[in-house]
């Protein structure tokens, strides 16, 4: 079996599999230390070059991913996430990439999230297909307010949250980043206002009854919030992915509690600092998804 563990300088270290970042393999495993790859070097290249333009990023995320109790409630968590998500804010990689993205308009949409009750079960759905349910500041507020009934109200058993279109939802609308004033405003918006926190406890309260239900792109928040439900089921051609990095940034919707919840801090920093997706089957077999229907 051929192994190359990647230590939290972003090289290859003699680090043993458990204080790694991660390690990457080319046999099948089940450690979820471990990350199967067609080529470890090929992989590792990659990965090196990754970390060589978002090195603050980089370092920031594994960081934030070792200070992650996954056995504690979620508030501390997303409250060191979102603080981490803010000192990016304010680095060189994320106003490198709002440079280079150059100016953006954020269409005005109705309904970004559509709420029906069909008996005791409350179905919520992201409703901008178009973006394939890019995640902006409307649709936090409409998920908060549709989710706030499901928190508060009893009569509420089981909570299902989809999206329309061809997509889960695909992370945060990229031409709203960078809309805020100053990361400061951004971090208590951010923690004020937070889906991850509601999920978890409509999730306490409800276990697997508080399901998502995912399909096409399930990337960035869209994934971070799924993975907070307790249960989720993949359609099988859904992919997997948290692509923060790319912007100088790493996940700030709660992914680095609710991902490392799920699969670990290993497969999660490899998921972040490789930029890969991943399939339903994967998605699977890591346990980040419960079920896969056709």
């Amino acid at each position: 079996m051929k192994h190359l563990r990647v230590s939290g300088d972003g090289l290859v270290g003699a680090d043993c599999a458990e204080s790694a970042t991660f390690t990457l393999s080319e046999s099948p495993t089940d450690d979820r230390r471990v990350v199967t790859v067609a080529s470890t070097s090929e992989t590792l290249d990659r990965i090196r070059d990754r970390v060589a333009r978002w090195p603050h990023a980089a370092a920031v995320c594994d960081d934030v991913l070792r200070s992650v109790d996954v056995t504690a409630p979620a508030y501390p968590g997303v409250i060191t996430e979102s603080l981490a998500y803010s000192t990016l804010q304010g680095g060189p990689e994320f106003a490198r990439w709002l440079a280079e993205r150059g100016p953006a308009h954020l269409p005005a949409e109705p309904d970004p999230v559509v709420a029906e009750r069909v008996g005791d079960t409350l179905h919520l759905r992201f409703n901008r297909p178009k973006r394939h349910n890019a995640f902006s500041t409307p649709a936090r507020a409409a998920l908060l307010e549709a989710l706030e009934v499901a928190r508060v109200d009893p009569s509420v058993c089981e909570l299902v949250l989809a999206g329309n279109g061809p997509s889960f939802c695909s992370g945060g609308d990229l031409a709203e980043f960078g809309s805020f004033a100053d990361p400061a405003s951004a971090h208590l918006a951010r923690t004020r206002h937070s889906p991850a926190l509601v999920l978890e406890a409509i999730t306490a309260r409800l276990g697997p009854a508080c399901r998502a239900e995912v399909h096409g792109q399930v990337l960035g928040s869209g994934l971070e919030m799924a993975a907070f439900c307790g249960h989720v089921t993949a359609r099988a051609g859904a992919v997997f992915g948290l692509p923060e990095l790319a912007l100088g940034l790493l996940p700030g919707a709660g992914g680095t509690v609710s991902v490392t919840r799920r699969i670990g801090r290993w497969r999660t920093a490899y998921l972040v600092l490789s930029g890969a997706t991943i399939d339903a089957a994967t998605a699977l077999e890591w346990e980040l998804v419960d079920a896969v229907a056709e």
